[in-house]
């Protein structure tokens, strides 16, 4: 294993899960998600605490491993909006934050299309924005992401490093371009103060204004 490889694992390995996190790890690969993995899931946490967020919008459910994480690093009366098409995602998101404690009304669950959630959703109204759906549709969902984020808000984007693939300008299929296409604008929007962590499969983290 190379000294890069084993940095990696050994900061994935740092902090321990929880019994929640572990079987909603377990329910989310019966269900065929590919959650957060722990290293990007607990900076997530780390960031929404700092900046005591009060609301986010979540883009892709799967089991609520992100979810939970989001929520345990949120303001105590904060809430997350998750965006899931497939209403089974969402009874196992549901199950996950009961066992972890989570009074219902702190997860608003919207079964649907996220390009056609989004929309209805309120401009400038959240402190977190959080993509980890359909990677051909990240450049779409950045676009909904600026709109609804407040001044200071900060978005998230899992994957963004797409197992190595990225970075390889060989690899052109549709989902690696269109992250890379997601990054690149995002570097250039002189509205966002970016950066991109090496923590899980990628960890996008960008301020607006």
């Amino acid at each position: 294993m190379s000294i890069e490889a084993a940095n990696w694992a050994y900061a994935e390995d740092f902090i321990a899960e929880d019994r929640v996190l572990l079987e909603a790890r377990d329910v989310a690969d019966e269900l065929g998600c590919a959650p957060v993995l722990p290293g990007a899931g607990r900076a997530m946490q780390v960031l929404a605490r700092t900046m005591r967020a009060a609301t986010a919008v979540e883009i892709g459910t799967g089991a609520a491993v992100s979810t939970t994480y989001l929520l345990r690093g949120m303001a105590p009366t904060g809430v997350v909006t998750s965006i899931d098409v497939e209403p089974e995602h969402h009874k196992a998101a549901r199950r996950t934050l009961t066992a972890a404690g989570f009074a219902p009304e702190r997860a608003r669950l919207i079964t649907g299309r996220a390009l056609d959630v989004l929309p209805r959703l309120t401009d400038a109204g959240y402190d977190i924005v959080f993509i980890d759906a359909r990677k051909s549709e990240y450049p779409a969902y950045l676009e909904h992401a600026m709109r609804l984020l407040k001044p200071g808000g900060l978005l998230l984007m899992d994957n963004a490093l797409w197992h190595g693939r990225v970075a390889d300008p060989a690899q052109r299929d549709q989902d690696t371009t269109a992250v890379r296409e997601t990054l690149r604008t995002v570097r250039e929007d002189e509205r966002l103060t970016p950066a991109l962590l090496t923590a899980g499969d990628g960890l996008l983290a960008a301020v607006k204004g």
